[in-house]
């Protein structure tokens, strides 16, 4: 069996080292490398290519939100979860509006973090309770139904954006639908121009806001 390769970045070597012995419990789960900081864990995904990453937020050199924005551009592939010691409105879109996979506070016992880990691979969102109100219950558009009307995508960006909603990456897309890679591409960019967002999660969270799909997979 594979295992999932997994990159922690916190500033604090104490919360490295005890997120390292409590995945180590995890026969399916590996840690490949660590970083302090935004910098260091780009250069660590450039190099160890690691099925997921968990990052934290406020750190020395940039913190975790550049680093969220680097690695989902040069690697969209690689998961992230943001496990931090805050929560607010504010830092829960910024971080899926950078393209976070998930949203953890680091008081989640221990076998709800290896749950987020496993499930985050098969395209599930983890998220925290209070972040999931701030994304769907703070958000104005949420209680707005009709603005769903306003999104014209076409069937062909529709069977995307449920696609991309449940996690897939462009080629598993691409795969499934009989189309190039290039052409999901263009699909994808023109599915977050329409629902005036930046990132994939971020498409997701508001396609669910603006009723255009239902299945987006939570955790």
């Amino acid at each position: 069996m594979s295992h999932t390769t997994l990159l922690i970045v916190d500033d604090h070597t104490v919360v490295r080292k005890g997120i390292q012995m409590l995945v180590s419990t995890e026969p399916s789960i590996k840690v490949i490398g660590e970083a302090a900081n935004g910098p260091q864990a780009f250069e660590q995904v450039k190099s160890l290519r690691p099925d997921i990453v968990l990052m934290d937020l406020l750190m020395p050199n940039d913190g975790g939100l550049k680093a969220i924005a680097q690695i989902k551009k040069g690697f969209p592939a690689t998961k992230i979860i943001v496990l931090t010691t805050y929560v607010d409105k504010q830092k829960v879109t910024d971080a899926m509006s950078a393209g976070a996979d998930g949203y953890l506070l680091k008081e989640v016992d221990g076998q709800g973090l290896l749950d987020a880990i496993l499930h985050v691979r098969q395209g599930e969102m983890p998220l925290h309770p209070k972040a999931v109100t701030y994304l769907f219950k703070s958000d104005p558009l949420s209680s707005d139904k009709t603005l769903g009307a306003a999104v014209q995508l076409t069937d062909r960006e529709m069977d995307v954006l449920k696609l991309v909603s449940q996690g897939l990456t462009n080629k598993e897309i691409a795969h499934k639908l009989n189309l190039s890679i290039g052409t999901i591409k263009v699909h994808v960019s023109n599915i977050l121009s329409k629902l005036q967002v930046n990132s994939r999660t971020e498409a997701a969270v508001r396609a669910t806001q603006l009723n255009l799909i239902s299945d987006v997979i939570f955790h």
